[in-house]
């Protein structure tokens, strides 16, 4: 059980602490970052609250079912709730005061709610088998922490938008193209097609190197940001 739980919360904190050093101009407060970790962990109360809810309603068949899991009930409910969290609790903090913090945020929140998920998995679902705690920590752990990213790229564009019409196309999407992601993302695992499955690795290695280019470009502002305010004193 112990070396189960190690495997579970490894990679959440690990990619967390990855995260955490990337943001070494301008870094956010600790404490915010461990309170917004916690709450992201939290938020899988009421999304499992809402999964289980609207799973009620899928009433369809094969590969419809399939799309309706992957992209309502856990793309659309878990991304809402991870965003929720940052809305909430970081979005208007001071601390929040350059793009590359919404990256920061929605991912703490992402790797929070990954980390509880991955417990529940590794340490009480499929304890009998060690293996599915490793390809998790492969696979659905930086996934969670990917959408993250994507979520946070937009919110930032959101809340440093120059028009209250740019502000509120950029949340939109926010909330949009992770749901997208995460969708097409079960939904390749759940539907069972082999053809299908021969896509998944391309899009994952797509998803890392779209994030990756979106999280360097913030990453550029944020030095960037800190060499001016330098020169400038």
């Amino acid at each position: 059980m112990n070396s189960l739980f190690v495997i579970a919360i490894a990679p959440g904190i690990a990619f967390a602490l990855v995260l955490y050093l990337t943001d070494r101009y301008d870094r956010e407060p600790f404490r915010l970052l461990v309170k917004i970790f916690i709450l992201g962990a939290l938020s899988v109360i009421p999304t499992a609250l809402a999964e289980n809810f609207l799973s009620m309603f899928n009433i369809f068949a094969g590969l419809l079912a399939a799309a309706y899991t992957s992209f309502v009930v856990a793309g659309f409910t878990e991304e809402f709730f991870k965003r929720l969290v940052v809305v909430k609790f970081a979005l208007f903090n001071k601390a929040f005061n350059e793009k590359l913090d919404g990256i920061v945020y929605c991912a703490f929140s992402a790797l929070g709610f990954a980390t509880v998920e991955n417990i529940i998995y590794v340490v009480f679902r499929y304890s009998a088998n060690p293996y599915v705690g490793i390809l998790r920590g492969f696979l659905s752990v930086p996934a969670h922490m990917l959408f993250g990213i994507t979520m946070g790229y937009y919110l930032s564009l959101s809340k440093f938008a120059e028009t209250d019409e740019q502000g509120r196309k950029y949340y939109k999407l926010s909330l949009y193209i992770p749901v997208v992601f995460h969708g097409l993302f079960d939904f390749i695992l759940m539907a069972g097609i082999h053809w299908l499955m021969g896509v998944f690795i391309p899009f994952v290695i797509l998803l890392w190197i779209y994030n990756l280019k979106k999280l360097r470009e913030y990453r550029i502002i944020s030095k960037n940001n800190f060499n001016n305010i330098k020169y400038k004193k």
